[in-house]
């Protein structure tokens, strides 16, 4: 896997995947983008999604929705690394098996989210979630 982050000016860096795709970055505290730390942040719940929605989808569930709701905090001093981080699921479906559910989001956090499993080693990593029942 490749990346490039180009300087755009200011405080203003656009990152091109390898896939093709752009995102602008702020390393202004995400004045005018979401900041490096903030992509890292949305990296871990979308990491962490896709093992959710595949595990549920995989035991034919019925999923209609998952969002991620994720916090964080940092520490005070520079380098100001994330210390804990909390991804709470809100997993919207029909006749969901709770054990399931709880299976698959434990399962991302201890098995399957490269990017989880990456921060893990140095930050507390917390999942929790909740079922929404659409009938």
């Amino acid at each position: 896997m490749q990346a490039s982050v180009k300087w755009c000016g200011n405080e203003t860096f656009l990152g091109l995947s390898n896939s093709g795709h752009s995102i602008v970055m702020d390393g202004n505290g995400g004045a005018n983008a979401p900041s490096p730390m903030e992509m890292v942040l949305m990296g871990a719940g979308g990491c962490s999604s896709v093992d959710v929605v595949a595990a549920l989808k995989e035991n034919a569930e019925q999923v209609i929705s998952c969002v991620a709701e994720l916090s964080a905090e940092r520490r005070e001093q520079a380098p100001k690394l994330f210390t804990k981080i909390n991804i709470h699921f809100v997993v919207t479906g029909k006749a969901l098996d709770e054990s399931r559910v709880a299976s698959a989001v434990k399962d991302s956090l201890e098995k399957y989210c490269s990017v989880c499993l990456m921060l893990g080693a140095g930050v507390e990593m917390i999942h929790s979630y909740e079922i929404i029942e659409n009938a």
